[in-house]
């Protein structure tokens, strides 16, 4: 059987496959990045669908517009307004099913075998590997502890053709954890209107904040209709349902809407409507508190225990909000001794060379600590502590 020329530069994507090998019960895996799940609001789901059945059944279960369910898509922009500042109309909201589907369409819409993407150094592995299918070469942007560094964006706009989008992750970056300053921001906004660049603003962690306030979204700031901000429900709800969004200037959500017809006519009806009666019907922003007063007492726990366990020369980041840390081995170490040492160990973390396109520095891991117990986090770090010093020798 022949497969498409596109399938060569499609991988299995190496966290799965890692999650995998760290499956069995006795590895302490800080390898994942799923949300804790004694959090879900299990009776609450069970109410409210036995409610929105006896209610709109049949309705319900039928096909359904594209755009998605249209109380739902208010009450997302009510929330991107409360929360990120940024007034967007109902109709300028597409549902999608997560946000990573956002991704895919992303390079479906806008990319041609060769076009350049714009990512930050390292990135998101998960939608590399979505724009991957579209054949671009990838221009990584180089970034520091405040993310991305606008200044070197705009030194490669000035000297790189065909760049179609940039990547970003402003909040509680995924892999490393950064959040650019609101000054940040408005540099980066300069540059990309300077050169009309379309801003792929992806914002999945954005409400996990545990410390200062949130910050304005990019889109907030867009005053030229280059910003698409993609959002999700798996951070603050529940990533089984696969709701995500996207909010864009409404020529450019009308494409996103065309792909979306293409791809599987629409998300699921049913599933649109248990998160829009669980907000109708239950405090969400009580149960995001609830999320967040959890994952800080796990960061603050990693963060003390690396500062206790960890050898001098080793640094990491220091997240604001989130799922994730990122762990700098001295150099000269290598971080896949070190992974493989932890496998041995019966600890993981993922190398961080999976997060980089095309540089690749053998010396970062990423470390999530959301869905790990107290204890179980205490002895991981010890344990990967015990690692790295034997790599160290």
């Amino acid at each position: 059987m022949k497969f498409a020329k596109r399938m060569e530069r499609m991988q299995a994507s190496e966290i799965r496959e890692l999650l995998k090998l760290t499956a069995q019960p006795d590895i302490i895996s800080f390898a994942g990045g799923l949300p804790a799940p004694e959090l879900f609001p299990v009776e609450e789901i069970a109410k409210v669908s036995h409610d929105l059945v006896e209610k709109e059944g049949r309705q319900l279960l039928q096909y359904a517009t594209t755009e998605g369910r249209p109380t739902l898509r208010a009450k997302i922009a009510k929330r991107m307004k409360d929360k990120y500042h940024t007034e967007v109309d109902p109709d300028d909201i597409l549902i999608t099913t997560g946000s990573q589907q956002c991704l895919d369409f992303a390079g479906k819409l806008f990319l041609d075998p060769g076009d350049v993407v714009l990512c930050e150094s390292p990135s998101y592995l998960g939608a590399l590997n979505a724009f991957n299918a579209y054949e671009p070469n990838f221009v990584e942007v180089p970034t520091d502890d405040g993310g991305l560094i606008p200044e070197e964006l705009d030194k490669i706009l000035a000297t790189t053709p065909n760049c179609k989008f940039i990547y970003v992750i402003p909040d509680f970056q995924n892999p490393t954890g950064r959040t650019w300053s609101l000054e940040r921001r408005h540099k980066f906004m300069e540059v990309v209107n300077k050169y009309d660049l379309p801003v792929l603003e992806d914002n999945p962690y954005g409400e996990l904040r545990y410390e200062g306030e949130i910050l304005p979204s990019l889109k907030s700031m867009d005053t030229k209709g280059l910003v698409m901000f993609l959002g999700t429900f798996s951070k603050i709800f529940c990533p089984g349902l696969r709701l995500g969004w996207v909010a864009a200037e409404h020529s450019v959500l009308e494409e996103f809407v065309k792909i979306k017809q293409s791809a599987d006519l629409h998300t699921s009806n049913f599933d649109q409507g248990v998160a829009d009666a669980y907000i109708e019907n239950y405090d969400l922003d009580k149960h995001v508190e609830e999320i967040k007063a959890l994952y800080k007492k796990r960061r603050d726990l990693i963060l003390k225990t690396m500062e206790e366990e960890f050898p001098e020369g080793v640094e990491w980041t220091h997240p604001e909000g989130g799922l994730f840390l990122w762990v700098t081995v001295p150099e000269g170490v290598s971080a896949k001794e070190v992974f493989h040492k932890c496998i041995e160990m019966k600890v993981a973390a993922v190398i961080g060379d999976a997060f980089y396109p095309n540089d690749k520095t053998d010396r970062s891991m990423r470390v999530n600590y959301s869905n790990m117990t107290e204890d179980r986090i205490v002895e991981g770090v010890k344990r990967m502590a015990k690692a790295i010093k034997e790599c160290m020798k």
